[in-house]
């Protein structure tokens, strides 16, 4: 794939976002979500409220592109950092950006891990659901093995003001090694059905240690929003 979005079909969201019609990434329900404007509708409001001019944004987990497309359009974030451990999906992501004109975006096939090295990735029939984790979910169709880079020098690279993430259960163990001062805020996605209580208490303490809170305005349900500092009325 070339990333050229010519002659290909596009579905468009009621943002004016483009997505390539791809079928080995878009399944017919998720197509549906993006066309309907109800595809990760609150974490992308959630990231815009929180993401400021001039901002670096840290995405774990890029899906289809959505967010990192929707902050690269809608706000004036200076750049967008994707790791996105999924090679189909690292290579759609481009593609994304390619067709919505993003030029402040980098996609990163890795990982980030606390030591530099390699990792199973499973990839499963939905897509958006592989993890490292072969346990949980849908049956694996492949294993890949991915990068993995050390992720106090990629943060000490990057200097994140913001955080997004989704890494279907990875969080738990990623965050509390991760050096989160210089963020702002963060918005993450999480998944109590695999990580249980603990993990839940994992990703909350690693953002208290750092001087976020919780910030329940911008949080729903699984998707829960911190930030440093907010006004009070």
């Amino acid at each position: 794939m070339d990333g050229s979005p010519v002659d290909t079909p596009m579905i468009k969201t009621p943002r004016g976002l483009l997505f390539p019609r791809d079928m080995e990434v878009l399944k017919p329900r998720i197509a549906g979500s993006l066309r309907r404007g109800i595809y990760e509708t609150k974490e992308g409001d959630a990231v815009l409220r929180v993401v400021q001019p001039g901002d670096v944004v840290l995405e774990l987990g890029g899906g289809l592109g959505y967010i990192s497309t929707l902050v690269a359009k809608k706000s004036d974030a200076a750049h967008v950092h994707v790791y996105e451990a999924n090679s189909a999906l690292a290579d759609y992501i481009r593609r994304v950006h390619v067709a919505n004109g993003v030029e402040n975006a980098t996609v990163h096939h890795a990982m980030l891990g606390k030591r530099k090295g390699t990792r199973e990735f499973h990839v499963r029939g939905n897509m958006l659901a592989s993890s490292t984790d072969d346990a949980h979910g849908d049956a694996v169709q492949r294993t890949e093995t991915v990068d993995v880079v050390n992720v106090g020098q990629q943060t000490r690279a990057i200097k994140p003001d913001v955080l997004v993430c989704d890494i279907e259960g990875g969080e738990a163990d990623l965050l509390p090694d991760m050096d989160l001062s210089s963020l702002r805020a963060a918005v993450v996605e999480l998944h109590p059905q695999w990580i249980g209580p603990e993990g839940v208490n994992a990703v909350f303490g690693a953002m208290m240690g750092a001087g976020l809170a919780y910030y329940p305005k911008l949080s729903t349900r699984k998707v829960v929003t911190f930030r440093r500092a907010w006004p009070l009325k």
